[in-house]
């Protein structure tokens, strides 16, 4: 078996959301200064990293994390790469894709566009131009029967058009998993497993997130 972690690290160089808190790491107690322990403190948005949106982010009235089932969360997922020629993950652009009649029955979808290779080529900065699902691509995956879509950058939503597409796609339930690294991953079906922190009320949280393949 082989596994995949599709995590992206977190460090104080981490890009982060626009306006959201640069990481923040802090060592409270320090064997070396002669104190029992090592300890940190961490100070950063819930939505650093790679991450998981609960309906929460966007509707007020929607689940929170500890709301999700853990079964929208784990078990087969199918991984679409879209190349690297894309500019927005659109209702075409899925419906014209070879893989789209395994997307028509799967319960999870991970995107991989050319974003992956933007946690390699810019790790410090934030990239306004990345690939996200455009208002049409998520009208028409939240007629699926979807659990989870994931996408390789901060936001599953182009930066210019964030509202429309995380309303839509949240208002079905569907668990939006963001931040993701699949640059060593190729297109195929996957076991997911995707934990996020048990935050109580809270719309989103940090995850460590694998794949893995018996291939």
């Amino acid at each position: 078996m082989r596994i995949f972690d599709i995590s992206v690290p977190i460090s104080e160089e981490i890009p982060v959301w626009p306006g959201d808190p640069r990481v923040t790491l802090r060592q409270l107690s320090s064997i070396k200064a002669g104190d029992h322990a090592n300890v940190s403190q961490i100070w950063m948005s819930v939505h650093t990293g790679t991450h998981i949106d609960a309906p929460k982010h966007f509707i007020d009235s929607g689940n929170t994390i500890d709301q999700i089932p853990l079964e929208k969360l784990t078990g087969g997922v199918l991984v679409m790469d879209l190349g690297t020629e894309i500019t927005h993950i659109s209702k075409d652009v899925l419906m014209t894709h070879p893989q789209i009649e395994q997307l028509m029955k799967a319960s999870k979808v991970l995107f991989k566009t050319r974003n992956s290779s933007l946690w390699k080529t810019h790790p410090r900065t934030f990239q306004e131009d990345y690939v996200g699902i455009d208002s049409s691509g998520a009208d028409f995956l939240s007629t699926m029967d979807l659990h989870l879509v994931g996408v390789d950058y901060l936001s599953i939503a182009p930066f210019n058009e964030t509202l429309e597409p995380h309303q839509t796609l949240l208002g079905k339930d569907i668990v939006l998993l963001e931040g993701i690294d699949l640059s060593e991953v190729s297109g195929g079906i996957y076991k997911l497993y995707c934990l996020p922190l048990n935050i109580k009320g809270c719309e989103g949280s940090p995850a460590r997130v694998i794949l893995t393949s018996n291939d």
